[in-house]
C-alpha cells in the first residue's frame, strides 16, 4: 500500500473539519475523492501533506508512519502535493519552474526529466522561456504538475486538476493522468467532477461535511445513483 490513512481527525481553530477519514492508495492506482465545494478535500490533502497544523490520526506513505513529520520531510520521501491555487513562480519561465522542483532520483519512482515532461505536457515544450505569468490557466495547471513530477514522487495528490479548465485542456489532463498511471506514479485526485473521475480513476470515495460517504470502485458508484445525488448533485 502507498498511502494509508486512519482516523485522520483537523481543525482550524475551533472548527471540527474532518471527522476520522480514512483511505487507501495501493500501488499504481488512481484514486479519487469526490465532495461538492466545502465537502473536506483540500483539508484532506493539505492534512496528509502536514500543512493543517491541528490534525490527530495516523497517516503512512511507503509503510512508514509520516504523521508526525513536517512537510518538507514528507515531500522529500516522494509523496508530491499540486495544490488547487498551483502557486507558480510567475516571474520564472517554465525551465527555470521545473529547475526549482527537481530531487534525485529514487529507486520506487519512475524519474522525471524536463523533455520526458515536455512529452506528457506538449504545450509546455513549445513555451519553455515563456514567464509563468504570461499563461493561460490550464498552461499554469500542467506546469506545476510538471514541477511536482521533477521531484520523482511515488505518489502525487492532485487538487482539483480540471476545476476550470476548457474541455479540450480537460482531455489532455486526463490522458496526462492515466500516462503518469502506467508509468508507475500513484495518484490521489480530488474532484467534483465525476465525469472527469470516470476517466482517471479505479476507486473513489465520496467526502461530505468531513465524514467518508462512499468508498467503492466506479462501477460500484455508478451502480448507485442515490448516492451519487444525496452527495454529489448539485
Amino acid at each position: 500500500m502507498k498511502l494509508a490513512v486512519a482516523e485522520l481527525n483537523s481543525f482550524y481553530g475551533q472548527a471540527h473539519i474532518l471527522f476520522d477519514v480514512g483511505l487507501e492508495v495501493g500501488a499504481g492506482e488512481v484514486v479519487a475523492l469526490l465532495g461538492r465545494n466545502g465537502a473536506g478535500k483540500s483539508t484532506t490533502f493539505r492534512s496528509i501533506v502536514g500543512l493543517v497544523a491541528q490534525r490527530s490520526g495516523r497517516i503512512v506513505f511507503e509503510g512508514e508512519d509520516v504523521s508526525a513529520r513536517p512537510t518538507h520531510a514528507i515531500v522529500r520521501a516522494g509523496l508530491g502535493y499540486v495544490p488547487e491555487e498551483r502557486r507558480i513562480f510567475t516571474e520564472l519561465t517554465v525551465d527555470e519552474n521545473l529547475e526549482v522542483g527537481r530531487q534525485p532520483p529514487r529507486r520506487n519512482a519512475p524519474h522525471w526529466t524536463p523533455d520526458k515532461l515536455f512529452t506528457l505536457f506538449p504545450n509546455l515544450g513549445e513555451m519553455r522561456r515563456r514567464n509563468g505569468g504570461h499563461m493561460s490557466g490550464g498552461e499554469q495547471q500542467m506546469l506545476t504538475i510538471a514541477r511536482t513530477l521533477m521531484g520523482n514522487p511515488s505518489l502525487i495528490l492532485l487538487d482539483e486538476p480540471s476545476e476550470g479548465l476548457s474541455p479540450k485542456i480537460v482531455e489532455q489532463m486526463a490522458n496526462a493522468i492515466l500516462t503518469m498511471k502506467r508509468e508507475g506514479v500513484s495518484i490521489l485526485v480530488s474532484e467534483q467532477n465525476l465525469h472527469f473521475a470516470r476517466l482517471i480513476s479505479d476507486r473513489a470515495y465520496i467526502i461530505e461535511r468531513g465524514r467518508v460517504r462512499f468508498s467503492g470502485s466506479i462501477a460500484e458508484l455508478d451502480a448507485r445513483p442515490d448516492i451519487r445525488d444525496s452527495f454529489l448533485a448539485v
